[in-house]
């Protein structure tokens, strides 16, 4: 959408302190340095206080003095930098990215083939070079070549090209001008060559440089699309809709945007609550786990908070509205994600850092070969060019630009063997400079569903009976109870007392299960229960007539919990627990793990809270979390992980996935990221110390392009071959 000027300030908005806020999305953003001088180049306008760029979604957030500027100078501003702007939509970005994908993988695929057609030309050319081939043939073979290079150059370098031009109409540089340069030098340098039947001339080269400098972005492109703003999967937690009761007491089903503060609506049984408020009447069971971490279902009745995206169990609930459509705890959660998730865009990676010292060098090194030579008047101005282009090849990118690449798809198919899914390409690098690891409790240092406690002390006769009962239940511990018992679906004519259990008429008999109130078990049995095993979630059964029975439920360990924990402690970590579950429950899960520190009851703005007093001082933090309370924290920790079990805004907000029923992908990942980081570090170790060999030999006039090329062939297959190094030591130590 192209918007005049004069109308961007119609998509501002004012915040509580007085001043505007503006969100954009941005066109052309390429890496860490494009966000600099975006930012940078923004506060550089009076009246502008903040400027945050998000690298993954490509989303710009302004604040600024009302009073000082407006919104058109700020689009002004970037226009002026070489960034379009359009009023962010995330609709519209996906759309945006998905061409730009197709894009880069089709100019790929015309690099990769044009490379295969032409090298098979410059075999024969190179055979015939050191045995009989007439000039004729070569220089025909040279112009069929061109003929194949020039249209595949043209086309497959376009992401390359476009971003060069950009950055060069703007007095900048960035990674793509010296690739654009040294591809359209070659190229011309090629056709001079093969014009006067010389023995070498390098459109091979031109294309096998394109190939792979694709093949790389592509690759961080994709990676780059699996992290993006998850929005839409709070939308998904949301009910657009609510049963409106009217003030004759009608009910209607209305849209949240009708529904005002003060208003009440009618939440039914097994419904999501669509609303904050407080509970005016009727008695139920709410799953709040998404929202506060808690285990147990938590009893509502009159006077009780209740939150949007909870889902009421069992009884019928009337709420008094004290939010609705906007102001939340659902908002207030998607506030804090966008938060955590800006500061960490802003982490560089390595390949940028290198990146922001590359174009200078290469520029002047090649300028000042070209010079060097022809004003010295030992070279002509064409064998001159023929040494400075030859520096421009030999220096190319290639290495640098595969070396972290490279590392990240190897790394990646480790971690995938050892069940983690990764979904940035920058994750492992920050997991690699972890010190310490922060665990949710609920549903990742336990199992999701609760298992019953001392399952072979139970009378399983008794437990059978219990379990058909338990069977008509929507209760998690219900649930949990019919699937210890192996209990089917049965016909028993069962009726639901909200907030307290279910019963049913057995042989003339009342049989209940539920709340050890409703059943009738005595504190003491209670008591005595809870000092076997506390923290755990009781159920109660009574059989008609007999004494009632108590089962205890408790989300079990992982299996490999103990172990796992131990072992990313000996590796030189430090652990926290931090948790929204009750105290009680967390302490146990604690002390059974030998974890010191651990905090319980704690809300998503605590988790960042703790997070962010961490790294103030000077830690980094691996967050590992699976509910929409650990969201937040997931993005604001300096990287994250999250069971595949987790809800689906936990899992877009981690960084990486890890799946089944064992905790030890994680130190699995801990352990392999370390590893990758050291490849990474030795591939551009590498890429800069063949540059300080190989740059003098070509400004010397010792090489000539053809063995520059094949030396920038040879550095890149290099880094490659270390990369797969890594997944070679990784599959020794799986085999071990």
């Amino acid at each position: 959408m192209n918007v005049p000027l004069r109308d961007w300030q119609a998509f501002a908005s004012l915040k509580p302190d007085g001043t505007a806020e503006m969100n954009l999305a941005v066109e052309g953003i390429t890496c860490a340095a494009c966000m600099s001088v975006i930012e940078r180049g923004l506060k550089a306008i009076p009246g502008v206080t903040n400027a945050r760029v998000n690298l993954s979604t490509h989303r710009l957030r302004v604040d600024w003095a009302p009073d000082a500027c407006d919104a058109s100078a700020v689009v002004a501003r970037l226009e002026a930098l070489g960034y379009r702007a359009h009023p962010f939509d995330p609709t519209r970005r996906n759309a945006e990215e998905e061409a730009e994908s197709r894009e880069l993988w089709r100019c790929l695929g015309v690099a990769g083939f044009a490379a295969m057609n032409v090298m098979l030309l410059s075999v024969s050319v190179w055979a015939g070079n050191v045995s009989d081939i007439d000039p004729e043939t070569r220089d025909l073979f040279h112009w069929i070549s061109g003929l194949i290079a020039f249209p595949a150059v043209a086309y497959a370098g376009r992401p390359f090209f476009r971003s060069a031009y950009q950055a060069m109409r703007h007095f900048r540089t960035n990674m793509d001008v010296p690739i654009s340069i040294g591809v359209w030098l070659t190229l011309g340098l090629s056709v001079f060559q093969t014009m006067r039947s010389a023995r070498e001339a390098y459109f091979d080269g031109v294309l096998m440089l394109l190939f792979f400098l694709l093949a790389g972005r592509a690759l961080d492109h994709a990676m780059r699309r699996r992290t993006r703003s998850v929005v839409e999967n709070v939308a998904a937690l949301r009910a657009f809709t609510a049963a409106k009761i009217l003030p004759n007491g009608d009910v209607v089903d209305v849209p949240l945007s009708r529904v005002d503060p003060g208003d009440r609506v009618l939440v039914r049984a097994g419904e999501r609550i669509s609303v904050d408020g407080i509970v005016v009447d009727g008695s139920s069971d709410v799953d709040q786990s998404l929202v506060t971490g808690e285990t147990d279902l938590a009893a509502v009745m009159r006077d009780t908070r209740v939150f949007a995206g909870t889902i009421n169990v069992s009884g019928q609930l009337i709420v008094q509205v004290t939010a609705a459509a906007a102001g939340t705890l659902l908002d207030e959660v998607n506030r804090l994600l966008e938060a955590a998730a800006e500061g960490r865009s802003r982490y560089r990676r390595l390949a940028d850092r290198a990146a922001q010292l590359y174009a200078p060098v290469v520029h002047t090194a090649a300028f000042a070969t070209f010079l060097g030579w022809w004003l010295s008047g030992a070279r002509s101005p064409a064998d001159s060019m023929i040494i400075a282009v030859s520096v421009l090849i030999i220096t190319c990118p290639c290495a640098l630009a595969l070396a972290i690449p490279v590392v990240q798809v190897v790394t990646s198919g480790a971690l995938f063997s050892r069940n983690i899914l990764v979904h940035s390409g920058d994750t492992i690098e920050r997991m690699a400079g972890v010190d310490t690891v922060v665990f949710d409790k609920t549903g990742t240092l336990t199992l999701p569903s609760p298992i019953l406690l001392g399952a072979k002390d139970v009378d399983r006769t008794v437990l059978a009976r219990a379990g058909q009962l338990a069977a008509a239940s929507r209760h998690p511990l219900g649930r949990a109870l019919a699937e210890a018992a192996h209990a089917a679906p049965c016909a028993l004519g069962t009726r639901e007392v909200p907030g307290s259990g279910i019963e049913a008429s057995v042989n003339g008999q009342i049989e209940r299960l539920g709340s050890p109130e409703f059943c009738e078990v005595s504190q003491d049995d209670v008591a005595a229960l809870l000092t076997r095993h506390p923290g755990a979630s009781l159920v109660a059964y009574a059989p008609g007539d007999a004494p009632p029975v108590l089962y205890a439920f408790q989300q079990g360990l992982r299996a490999d919990a103990a172990a796992t924990i131990a072992r990313i402690k000996s590796a030189g970590y430090v652990i926290e627990i931090l948790s929204g579950d009750r105290t009680d429950a967390v302490r146990t899960i604690a002390e059974e793990l030998g974890v010191e520190r651990w905090q319980a009851e704690v809300t998503p703005t605590g988790k960042i809270a703790r997070l962010e007093a961490l790294k103030a001082g000077g830690r980094r933090v691996l967050m590992v979390g699976d509910g929409l309370n650990d969201a937040p924290a997931l993005a604001a920790a300096s990287v994250s992980m999250s069971p595949v079990t987790a809800v689906e805004l936990a899992q877009a907000s981690a960084d990486a996935v890890f799946i089944g029923d064992r905790l030890s992908p994680v130190a699995d990942g801990l352990s392999i990221a370390r590893r990758a980081h050291l490849v990474m570090k030795q591939n551009l170790g590498f890429a800069v110390v063949y540059n300080a060999i190989a740059v003098p030999y070509a400004m010397a006039g010792h090489l000539t392009p053809l063995v520059a090329a094949l030396a920038m062939s040879g550095s890149s297959l290099l880094v490659t071959l270390n990369a797969l190094r890594l997944r070679a030591d990784t599959r020794t130590e799986n085999a071990s």
